[in-house]
This record gives structure tokens, C-alpha cells and sequence, in this order.
């Protein structure tokens, strides 16, 4: 035991050879924790309901993420109780797997959007957009009454899916070749879009801002905000999450 106490001083005292083991521990640490990902698929479980999104939520999306919209509000619901009574059902990883950025984090001033589809009316948000604290008092938004002014002009959206399937996004070519037309279809509600629901399941196609002779800014951000939270039947996909965790143990 003395011999050890010894060693172990001689070690402590020596920046070198500290420095040296360290490194070593370290480096052991770190092959355990990231060797195994070179032999698995994916670090995600894949769940049920989890689908690209359509052209105009993309669209939407691009919008929230240039207005800035994730400084002041996250798509992370953490387990535990306050939240989850708040906000639902705690986020699953998958339900971001498609998303690039992902907008999980930690910064809130507003609530959390993670599971905010389908909880207001199209009216309520188009109102909330314009002039928030009309809906909410207490709100330091500030308004984004221009989206309804402004007309959508995404740009080419088979390039924009594309560049999205090269990172792993899995639209097929139906989705790729009829990605403008679909962006035009799902906010117009005198077009058929049995084709476009029929590959992206859930997607909701209606006219989003109130003045369905345009398509508008306003249009896409709502769309997406609807569909947030509302892919997943998440008590199931926990509970396969729950039973890989058991699996890999």
C-alpha cells in the first residue's frame, strides 16, 4: 500500500507523466464513447409519423429562422413535470431527426413551440403574427404583421429538397420533381391534393393567412407551426424509445 501512496505522489508532482496518464484515461474514455458509432446506422431511433417536411412548412420554417424566432423560443420540452404540464408530452429525439438546424435549446422568453400544431386556430396566429399583444397582453413579441403583405417567393424548391436529401432528408424523387407545384397546392384551397397528402401524411392543406387569392410569408410560417408536435403519437414512440434504451443495456 505505501508503494502505491508513493507512486502516486511521484505521479502527482510530475507535470509530465500527470499530463501523460491523463491523456491516456481520456483517450480510453473517449474510443468507449465513440467507437460503437462507427458500427450503427444511426444514433436515432426512428419512430412512426416522423416525415420531411412538406415544401411550404420548409418554407415557413426558413422564415422562423430568419426572423430570428429561436432566440426567444425553443422546440425542446425536457422531462420533467412543470413542462410537461405546460407544454405536453416531453420532445423525442426523432421528431427533430429531419430538422437542419434543429431548434432545440435552452433560451426561452416565449413558450416553448414544440408541440404548439394544432393548439391555436389559423386566426389565432395570423392575429398573434400581426399584433401579439392582442392575443396576449403581457407579450414582448414584437409584430410580424409584413408576412401577410409579403408574397412567398421561395426560390426553386427542388433544389432547396434536394439539397436537404444530401444530407439525409428522405424525400423521394415524387417529392423532389413535384416540390414547386406542391408548395402552390397545399395553401390553395381550390387545389387537388390528394397526391401531396398522400405523401406527406398529417400535412394540412388549406388557405393559413385569411386571404386565400395569395400566397404569402404569412401562409408558410403558419403552416409550419401548425404541423409542430403533431407527426407523432408520442406515448408510443416513447415507450419504443423506453424498449431500445433496454435493448442496448
Amino acid at each position: 500500500m505505501s508503494s502505491i501512496v508513493e507512486n502516486h505522489k511521484k505521479l502527482e508532482r510530475n507535470v509530465t507523466l500527470l499530463g501523460l496518464f491523463a491523456f491516456i484515461v481520456v483517450a480510453i474514455g473517449g474510443v468507449v464513447e465513440i467507437a460503437p458509432l462507427f458500427w450503427i446506422d444511426n444514433t436515432i431511433e426512428k419512430v412512426k409519423g416522423v416525415r420531411p417536411y412538406t415544401p411550404l412548412e420548409q418554407a415557413g420554417r426558413d422564415i422562423y429562422v430568419r426572423e430570428g424566432c429561436y432566440a426567444c423560443h425553443s422546440q425542446m420540452i425536457r422531462p420533467f413535470r412543470d413542462e410537461v404540464e405546460r407544454y405536453g408530452h416531453y420532445s423525442l429525439a426523432a421528431e427533430s431527426m429531419y430538422d437542419h438546424p434543429f431548434q432545440w435549446g435552452s433560451k426561452r422568453t416565449g413558450p416553448d413551440l414544440a408541440r404548439v400544431g394544432g393548439r391555436y386556430s389559423d386566426e389565432w396566429h395570423v392575429q398573434h403574427l400581426k399584433d401579439p399583444r392582442a392575443v396576449v397582453p403581457e407579450s414582448i413579441m414584437p409584430p410580424y404583421a409584413f408576412l401577410a403583405d409579403r408574397d412567398l417567393a421561395p426560390g426553386d424548391q427542388t433544389a432547396q429538397l434536394l439539397a436537404l436529401a444530401r444530407v439525409g432528408v428522405p424525400y423521394s424523387a415524387a417529392d423532389l420533381a413535384k416540390a414547386d407545384a406542391d408548395l402552390m397546392a397545399q395553401a390553395d384551397p381550390e387545389a387537388d391534393t390528394a397526391d401531396l397528402l398522400a405523401r406527406y401524411p398529417k400535412a394540412q392543406a388549406r388557405d393559413f393567412d385569411g386571404d386565400p387569392g395569395r400566397l404569402t410569408e404569412m401562409d408558410a410560417l403558419v403552416a409550419y407551426l401548425q404541423v409542430l408536435g403533431t407527426l407523432v403519437d408520442v406515448n408510443a414512440a416513447a415507450a419504443q424509445e423506453e424498449l431500445a434504451r433496454e435493448k442496448g443495456r
